[in-house]
């Protein structure tokens, strides 16, 4: 909401001296947000006069055409002659008036005028356009041609009201009646302590029988519905310079008398208002639901397919205007035509004035559906007061009279639902208990009426709340009014006493240990949207029938190309991944940890929670119930080199084996023991892709997956060669590992080194030899290493060599060399039974 200083000056007598600035400061000590002072006219030095054109001489031989003008500006050139001007301009004519700005002054933006020579003509000054002294658009896109009555030399820039400060105000949702000069100067009044000329205090006629026929369908949607009417109007009639200037200082571009009376009123008043060509009125006015796939065109020209919810307002031919919203084409007051035979000026002569109050909810669901946002839709969503429709429409009414010379019928019509004045019951002392002091009750009844509630009682207020504030609810909302006109800069300030004996959870722990394992490790976190679109699964190349395809989608999702919630975190890894490398960063290595949600086989109903009490038990674990399930994964990916190149050495590159080396040190992190064997899912490369593995229960479970990225994953991805990956489930991770960490056994008594090499089928994954080993080695293993993989004539076609580093040790005593070789022996024993395996050499 931009609000001209001297316009909110009409209705609030703040002190002379008082700047732009000051007043911003007053208001946002009251709550409002002002964002911005801006200081229209900044610079601007005259001489900048009304003149008139004498003379215009059309200059041949340039690209564009141009004119040489003689304008008469009385004496404000100090000669009396008429000055002479080169303007490429060519909406003016001879004697029109215009604004001159004349050798010496200094126009917005430090732009000196000075005579110079153009066009082979010597020009003395400017005949200015709106843009050039920053008065915004006016809808011409030329030069301003002022009304015949203004007398030559008049200064311009009190007659335009080119100075003056502008404070732009985010209005947030609960202050819809400071969308409107008559809300913000309340503010102002009661910030600094003035009384308010309430421009709505108007006297307004009682409705009648006789005025235009209203029907209203639906009052649950339309409570108030006022109509009036004008006829006699003057078609050629044209807004005056001080109510277009106000339009322009508010951001609003002038439009035709009408149209821009109208505008001006909701401004002053908030009141949205919409004037009909009553020409084109078939029969009774009426507000009714639209029908599903009604058509409509919108004054916009926009054909809008309309939907049950939608409130229209209606004659007999159907639809002529999108309720709150925006008015129709076909009953749009229609532009001025001056006959070039006669030179008669037609247009709207009759016009019926709609002054309506609508339900906020129906007309925000509305304008998000159409993407239709208009002035109107703003307020209207926001709360409108209902009881300023009557003087709305009156104000209208009165300054068409004025200014286009029509005649105010008698019939006045409104059409009204049942209704009372909302109150609420509340304690004397609840501001004081909300803001940890003390206020009484002679503050809290005097702050509450100066906003314009009706106090009455004792201990127990009774308040009834003023017909502008919808946002008044309950006796909180009554408190934040008292405190923070009260100031909330006078609030004590009290530090939150922090409960002892709580710390992270174990969930948090075990994240937080993730975190810094894989950090520890090289890799850098990334966090991305839990956003996906279904395509990606095809990308992934997932089966049609796997887990991760069912998905949960969002009602009004922030993107309509990821209008599901992840499944999997490793999309947005690999975006993340995509992105570097394409801005030049080919070396890395990212990890993500995260929930991803799970649709459940029948979708819950998500309950409705109190929020004057604490829910109940039950009632959160109803709602947890309808929720999806959100497990906590972790996931990495790598690409290019894993250690650099440099005169240490030649560096390697990042592989599958490094996937699987993130993947155990977070079992480490969750104090379990993870198996790590053959697999094959989804995106990974058949031949390097690994299961991951745990014991629950007694029961294996794979839990996640690591290895290289299949090919064809890469290059529907867009990701660079060979890029590898991990993504493991933490939550089925930590229960494999327990409650607590166990601390490594530490022995005093030395470590038995055992190693063996095994010859084994190339296509028997060295997980399943190294679990045989384990078995077989029995309790005095303490841990096995597979350091050395060969393949060669020496082991033969089709096979291959593994080399293990078995440690052997007892908790109670020295091993001799016969119990390691003995322990060694029943492992390499058991491998062979179950793998085939044989010793090398032997």
């Amino acid at each position: 909401m931009r609000v001209p200083l001297s316009w909110l000056r009409e209705y609030v007598d703040l002190p002379a001296g008082e700047t732009g600035r000051d007043v911003a400061a007053k208001l946002v000590d009251a709550g409002l947000e002002v964002e911005t002072v801006e200081q229209l006219g900044g610079g601007l030095k005259g001489p900048l006069v009304v003149g008139q054109v004498l003379t215009i001489e059309e200059l041949e031989g340039f690209r564009k055409p141009i004119r040489f003008c003689t304008v008469d500006v009385g004496s404000a050139n100090g000669t009396g002659e008429p000055q002479e001007i080169v303007c490429g301009a060519r909406n003016f004519a001879v004697g029109d008036k215009v604004v001159v700005v004349l050798p010496g002054a200094v126009l917005p933006g430090d732009f000196a005028i000075a005579a110079r020579k153009t066009y082979g003509r010597t020009s003395h000054g400017m005949i200015c356009s709106g843009d050039e002294l920053g008065m915004g658009d006016d809808g011409t896109h030329g030069i301003i041609v002022l009304p015949h009555e203004h007398e030559v030399g008049t200064d311009a820039i009190e007659l335009l009201q080119l100075v003056d400060e502008v404070l732009d105000i985010d209005i947030t949702p609960d202050r819809g009646y400071c969308m409107s000069m008559r809300g913000v100067a309340r503010e102002a009044a009661t910030a600094y302590g003035l009384p308010l000329r309430d421009p709505a205090l108007l006297d307004v006629p009682q409705p009648n029988s006789y005025g235009y026929p209203v029907k209203v369908d639906d009052p649950a949607g339309c409570d108030r519905f006022t109509a009036r009417t004008v006829t006699g109007l003057d078609p050629d009639a044209r807004s005056p310079i001080w109510l277009t200037r106000r339009l322009q200082k508010a951001g609003m571009r002038p439009i035709s008398l009408a149209v821009d009376i109208t505008n001006y009123v909701m401004l002053e008043l908030g009141q949205p208002l919409h004037a009909y060509d009553r020409a084109s009125i078939d029969g009774t006015i009426g507000v009714r639901r639209a029908e599903q796939g009604e058509k409509f065109t919108t004054l916009d020209g926009v054909k809008r397919t309309l939907d049950a919810e939608d409130l229209v307002i209606t004659d007999n031919s159907g639809p002529i205007g999108l309720a709150g919203v925006m008015g129709g084409a076909n009953t749009e007051i229609a532009d001025s035509v001056t006959d070039p035979e006669t030179g008669q000026v037609t247009g709207t002569t009759d016009v019926v004035i709609e002054a309506a109050h609508f339900d906020s909810v129906s007309i925000s669901r509305t304008a998000r559906r159409l993407k239709l946002s208009s002035e109107a839709s703003k307020r209207f969503e926001r709360g409108v007061d209902p009881q300023a429709a009557a003087a709305a429409a009156q104000r209208t009414v009165d300054l068409l009279v004025l200014l286009a010379g029509g005649t105010a019928e008698a019939g006045v019509t409104e059409v009204l639902a049942p209704g009372a004045p909302r109150t609420i019951a509340m304690p004397a002392d609840h501001p004081d208990r909300v803001a940890g002091m003390e206020y009484g009750r002679e503050t809290v009844v005097r702050r509450l009426q100066e906003i314009g509630c009706d106090v009455y009682g004792q201990d127990e207020l009774v308040v009834t709340v003023p017909s502008w504030r919808p946002d008044l609810a309950a006796p909180n909302d009554l408190a934040e009014e008292v405190i923070r006109l009260e100031g909330y800069g006078n609030l004590p300030s009290t530090l939150p006493q922090v409960p002892s004996g709580r710390g992270l959870t174990a969930r948090q722990q075990l994240h937080r240990r993730v975190g810094r394992a894989l950090a520890g490790a090289g890799y850098v976190e990334a966090l991305s949207y839990p956003f996906i679109g279904e395509g990606v699964f095809d990308q992934l190349q997932l089966p049609a029938h796997d887990v991760a395809r069912q998905v949960v989608k969002l009602v009004n999702p922030i993107s309509d190309e990821e209008p599901a919630l992840r499944t999997t975190l490793l999309p947005g890894l690999l975006g993340a991944l995509r992105r570097n490398d394409s801005r030049g960063s080919h070396d890395l290595a990212l990890f993500e940890t995260g929930s991803v949600f799970r649709a459940a086989a029948q979708p819950g109903v998500a309950v409705r929670l109190p929020v004057d009490r604490r829910p109940t038990d039950e009632e959160i674990a109803t709602l947890n119930a309808a929720l999806p399930a959100q497990p906590r994964y972790a996931a990495v990916v790598l690409a290019g080199a894993r250690e650099q190149a440099g005169w240490w050495g030649k560096g390697r590159p990042a592989d599958w084996a490094d996937a699987v080396q993130a993947a155990r040190a977070l079992a480490v992190e969750a104090g379990t023991e993870l198996v790590v064997r053959q697999g094959q899912y989804g995106p990974w490369h058949p031949g390097r892709c690994a299961e991951l593995v745990v014991t629950l229960r007694g029961v294996e479970q794979v839990i996640g997956h690591a290895g290289e990225l299949h090919p064809r994953v890469v290059k529907a991805m867009g990701l660079p060669a060979r890029t590898s990956a991990m993504e493991i489930d933490l939550d089925r991770l930590a229960a494999a590992g327990g409650e607590a960490l166990q601390a490594p056994r530490i022995s005093s008594f030395p470590v038995a080194t055992q190693d063996v090499a095994l010859i084994v089928d190339a296509s028997v994954p060295a997980s399943s030899v190294e679990a045989a080993l384990r078995k077989g080695a029995g309790e005095l293993l303490e841990s096995l290493r597979l350091f050395d993989v060969f393949t060669g004539e020496q082991v033969g076609e089709g096979k291959k060599s593994l080399a293990y580093a078995l440690r052997f040790r007892a908790a109670d005593r020295t091993l001799t060399a016969e119990e390691s070789t003995a322990a060694r022996d029943a492992a390499v024993a058991l491998a062979g039974e179950r793998t085939g395996a044989v010793l090398r050499g032997a």
